[in-house]
């Protein structure tokens, strides 16, 4: 395998060209988990993966409890499928918490101050209850809790990891919490060996040809439980080599040929940039000189046939949405229509014209 057929491969499984899902929980499901830190820009990056889709379409997902935004992995916010949040805490957490310890002790976060947390959010946030963050810092607050020097945050996520709680809908531009065992009531159940090939079945078909390590990077999992998700789903994924790398992908995976020129803009930490340990083949050898083209392509990325060729930002007026390119080379005039239509589409996707600027 060429790097050339790699990218091809992935932007095939990231559903970035091809087939667009039907709806947002169906685009969520076939990743396992989207990052979502940047809660606008992951609306997005399922909005661009989905047929028709518009920014409170996706919106309208969480709020039908289709799919919830929580911390399953890396410390790091993702949507993930309701059914599948108990399973996915479960196997991915411990590690997370594990290496939280020394924070905890830094912050003066014990035991003690996370059971009397559990406490009060069960009281408060009982009854399908939902708040804001600021809300439950004065609770806490008031119960002679601190939340400063990110005491708060790290509390909302040990309880989240816990199962406790877990992102609700918004109220204005405000996110909520919930009780997640109300928010979600039932979900799936899967033992530990199960869950890791349910995990690595997921990860391989929507991110693959992809490396181990990258399984590894994106999961938070050991390499050597890495290595066990492989093998338990080893009658669905094949492995292939490029510059005596092994990446694996799906064995029933059939990429049809793609001629014309393809555009992207991407979202910051989308799916398709964040979720490998070496992004170095999804940089365009024309962008190679720049000061740190791999890091650039963690913000919001221009993608021209699957490499980084740009960064951009977008800004309102009264009417329209205003889409401000940074090009690190020339675009020809097949490149060029192909970042407009792209641009269209995500104005459609807002309700609102985009402008090039």
């Amino acid at each position: 395998m060429s790097s050339v057929i790699l990218v091809h491969h992935r932007l095939h499984n990231q559903h970035l060209i091809g087939l667009l899902f039907k709806a947002p929980d169906e685009v969520v499901r076939w990743f396992g988990a989207v990052q979502a830190q940047d809660y606008l820009g992951s609306l997005w990056a399922i909005g661009m993966r989905t047929q028709n889709a518009t920014e409170p379409a996706v919106e309208r997902a969480v709020a039908e409890r289709k799919i919830v935004r929580t911390w399953p992995m890396r410390s790091t916010l993702h949507f993930v499928p309701a059914e599948d949040v108990r399973w996915m805490l479960r196997l991915l957490t411990p590690r997370v918490l594990a290496r939280s310890q020394t924070r905890y002790r830094q912050l003066e976060l014990d035991d003690a101050v996370f059971t009397r947390s559990r406490r009060i959010f069960e009281k408060t946030l009982r009854d399908r209850k939902c708040l804001s963050r600021g809300a439950i810092y004065k609770v806490l607050h008031e119960a002679g809790i601190s939340t400063a020097e990110s005491r708060g945050l790290h509390i909302l996520g040990r309880l989240a990891q816990d199962g406790l709680i877990c992102f609700g809908p918004r109220e204005g531009k405000q996110p909520t919490f919930v009780l997640l065992d109300e928010w979600v009531p039932t979900g799936k159940e899967m033992d530990r060996e199960a869950a890791l090939a349910e995990l690595a079945r997921r990860y391989f078909r929507s991110h693959g040809p992809a490396t181990v390590h990258d399984f590894a990077w994106w999961s938070g999992l050991t390499v050597a439980d890495v290595r066990a998700g492989i093998a338990l789903a080893k009658s669905i994924l094949t492995e292939d080599r490029i510059n005596g790398q092994g990446y694996w992908l799906p064995l029933s995976a059939t990429i049809k040929s793609h001629s014309r020129s393809t555009a992207h803009l991407l979202p910051a930490f989308d799916e398709y940039t964040v979720a490998y340990k070496d992004r170095s083949m999804l940089v365009d050898p024309a962008c190679l000189k720049l000061p740190d083209p791999v890091r650039s392509i963690m913000g919001p990325a221009i993608l021209i046939n699957g490499k980084l060729f740009g960064t951009w930002k977008r800004t309102f007026d009264n009417k329209s949405v205003v889409l401000s390119p940074v090009l690190f080379a020339r675009l020809n005039p097949r490149e060029q229509r192909a970042l407009d239509n792209t641009a269209q589409e995500y104005g459609r996707f807002l309700g609102l014209p985009a402008v090039m600027k």
